[in-house]
């Protein structure tokens, strides 16, 4: 599955990259220019085209996944999370009692204004939960994090990542390739999928023959400018 990050907070641009043909798209709320302000009217663009829209709160706290939640959000990214306790906490954040302890309440946008039918565990069960490997310490703990109930995608992010390892931006060394490796070795061992950010779209099949199946290709903003730059006669 391919996808692309939103960071310009815009409507139209998420409903231009909703029309692109991505199958998921994320606004990024942790470096992306908007807040949650700004949430309602992407995903209204994405989902007016069937396109599931997933957010990257800014943190794991509970309120601020809460919140991206009650508006909509098909899922949630967490950043920065190194241990499985980290990661056993935040998956709490997605669930309703008893599985976890998002707040109830069915009168938001995310549950239909109190006209959802549905019950509280279809609910959990229909949400995304992608946790990032970023650091070293996430890298150490990857097979425990994979493993623990409710995450469905191990996400490198590949500036910080490659940054720990000590490689900035070297997403040739192998230092970095057997990093991935292994987040791709505990995914596999855990039945989820494994996932990555990557700028350069010809080398998206090659990662999905090493088995990452949720791919990002570049982000709103690193698209746009990249065809403008191409369009412009401009070296890249």
């Amino acid at each position: 599955m391919r996808g692309t990050f939103l960071n310009l907070g815009s409507p139209l641009v998420a409903e231009v990259c909703a029309l692109s043909g991505f199958d998921w798209l994320l606004v990024d709320l942790e470096h992306g220019f908007r807040g949650e302000e700004a949430l309602v009217g992407q995903f209204l663009a994405g989902v007016a085209h069937d396109v599931p829209m997933l957010v990257r709160t800014e943190s794991a706290e509970r309120i601020r996944v809460g919140h991206v939640l009650d508006l909509g959000a098909a899922g949630v990214m967490f950043p920065r999370l190194d241990t499985p306790e980290e990661v056993r906490e935040a998956t709490r954040h997605l669930c309703y009692p008893p599985r976890g302890d998002r707040g109830v309440a069915t009168y938001n946008r995310a549950r239909r204004f109190g006209g959802d039918t549905r019950s509280s565990s279809e609910v959990d069960d229909e949400l995304l939960c992608v946790v990032q490997i970023e650091s070293l310490d996430a890298l150490r703990n990857v097979e425990e994090i994979a493993a623990v109930a409710g995450v469905d995608v191990l996400f490198v992010g590949p500036g910080d990542l490659s940054t720990a390892l000590g490689v900035p931006g070297q997403l040739a060394s192998r230092e970095f390739l057997d990093a991935l490796d292994r987040v791709r070795d505990a995914a596999r061992g855990a039945n989820i999928a494994a996932g990555i950010l990557w700028p350069d779209l010809d080398r998206v099949p090659w990662l999905n023959e090493q088995g990452f199946s949720f791919v990002s290709v570049a982000s709103d903003s690193a698209l746009l400018r990249s065809v403008a730059r191409r369009a412009s006669g401009a070296v890249t």
